[in-house]
């Protein structure tokens, strides 16, 4: 019995020094120690709701969702998250609303619009903008063998950039001339795509139209009429000649480029340098009752930003997106954009390392003065059909953009070592006014009427 025990004791002290030592051996390896130390620095919130399911469309700047799900970075929030692809804006939008969605990818003029009047009226917040850029506008190769002879060359005979409308003015006066529509394609009504190219359009004189009470479809006095195609279909309704060019994100500017049926001519970064792109929405009824949650959520979108603006994490990025459950499109043609360049004419690559921002430049803030310019264009086209005074614009934004939520989940990255403190701009929500524009207009957020009435094709006010 006594040589039992003793032997008992033998194998318990022995086994005991094995575990020491087992543990020593992994305080040498700093690689294996790493990834401990990582997680061990977030510090979880009591989640209300750590089950969520999240909508995207298939467009590389639904990165971030696709990063934090992939790198962990929602998991280490303790969040367990579905990212579901959805068949258009309209969709997601009413998934949102309904409940089905906890949370999107969402075209950031749709909050804005379902809180001011414009389509489906919903209480929506924005806690979280997903990034700067990442537009362009494509013409079919016939359109643009048309405007070729109107743009300017450098000395090596490449266009100029970046491209006026000015140039495709007489492209759309033949087409007038010969009773034929000149028509174009944006992703949705209050898309950025669909401000952008009126914005394009307009600076040159072209008269995109106009939204009414009895015309909601824009084209009122139009001489280009523009009309919704989801963006995955983009390129097969420019080769199918339903539409002679468009406006949207990537990857389907490049998309035809690669097919050889389109040429980009502009991009939105020379529309208007380093513009807010989508933002991530939830309703304000899921925050309310949600809060911890929806700072967890954003915590871990801020960390994805970060990632995907830190250098050397673009290839890896374009893998995970071209995965199908992601944008699904070819690797090359989403690195065409995602790691610092952007194709034009075939062959005409040049570098823009800014096409794709999802940090830099506070990208993930949601700035008060971003949201003011989307309600400026909703006026100027009529979306928002009656005069509204100037604070109208400062109230109605702040019900929707939240940048409150923003704050709190980067003071606990900063405290948990994820960003540095120098990452959380010093601001009341409004940017600097800017002539960044390709007209050169001056953009002051905090008067809005101004700005509005500065242009000659829209209302006044």
């Amino acid at each position: 019995m006594r040589s039992t025990l003793f032997a008992l004791c033998l194998l318990i002290l022995s086994s005991a020094f094995y575990s020491c030592g087992q543990k020593e051996s992994k305080k040498t390896n700093p690689e294996e120690e790493a990834v401990p130390e990582t997680k061990s620095l977030t510090k979880t919130l009591d989640v209300e709701k750590p089950q969520l399911t999240f909508g995207f469309i298939k467009l590389t700047d639904m990165a971030p969702l696709a990063i934090a799900k992939e790198k962990g970075f929602f998991e280490e929030e303790g969040l367990f998250v579905s990212v579901e692809a959805q068949s258009n804006w309209k969709n997601i939008l009413d998934r949102v609303i309904d409940g089905q969605l906890d949370g999107s990818h969402m075209l950031a003029g749709q909050p804005i619009a379902a809180g001011s009047g414009f389509g489906r009226q919903a209480e929506l917040v924005t806690p979280f903008s997903m990034d700067l850029n990442g537009n362009g506008i494509t013409v079919s190769n016939d359109v643009w063998s048309k405007m070729k002879p109107h743009i300017p060359k450098d000395a090596d005979g490449k266009p100029i950039h970046p491209i006026k409308a000015e140039t495709l003015k007489p492209v759309i006066d033949s087409y007038k001339s010969s009773g034929k529509a000149f028509k174009m394609g944006m992703v949705f009504p209050v898309s950025t795509h669909n401000y952008e190219i009126r914005y394009w359009l307009a600076s040159a004189g072209i008269h995109p139209g106009m939204y009414t009470k009895d015309n909601i479809q824009g084209q009122v006095d139009a001489e280009v009429l523009l009309s919704v195609t989801p963006p995955p279909q983009m390129p097969a309704t420019l080769e199918a000649g339903t539409i002679h060019g468009y406006c949207v994100g990537e990857p389907w500017n490049q998309q035809a480029v690669f097919k050889g049926i389109g040429v980009p001519v502009t991009t939105n970064y020379d529309i208007w340098k380093n513009n807010p792109e989508k933002v991530f929405v939830m309703t304000k009824k899921f925050v309310e009752e949600n809060p911890n949650t929806a700072i967890a959520v954003t915590k871990a979108l801020i960390r994805a930003g970060k990632w995907l603006d830190t250098p050397g994490n673009r290839k890896e990025a374009v893998k995970i997106l071209s995965m199908p459950q992601y944008v699904g499109a070819d690797e090359v043609v989403l690195a065409n954009s995602m790691t610092g360049t952007f194709e034009f004419e075939k062959g005409d690559k040049r570098s823009m390392p800014d096409f794709n921002v999802f940090y830099r430049y506070n990208a993930t803030y949601p700035f008060y003065s971003d949201g003011v310019w989307f309600l400026t264009q909703m006026r100027r086209w009529g979306q928002i059909p009656d005069t509204k005074p100037a604070d109208w614009y400062d109230s109605k934004i702040k019900e929707i953009y939240r940048p409150d939520i923003w704050k709190k989940a980067a003071e606990l990255l900063v405290t948990e070592g994820h960003i540095p403190a120098v990452d959380i701009p010093e601001t009341d929500g409004y940017k600097p006014a800017t002539t960044d524009f390709i007209d050169g207009k001056n953009f002051d957020a905090k008067d809005p009427i101004a700005y509005i009435n500065s242009f000659k094709i829209g209302n006044k006010d």
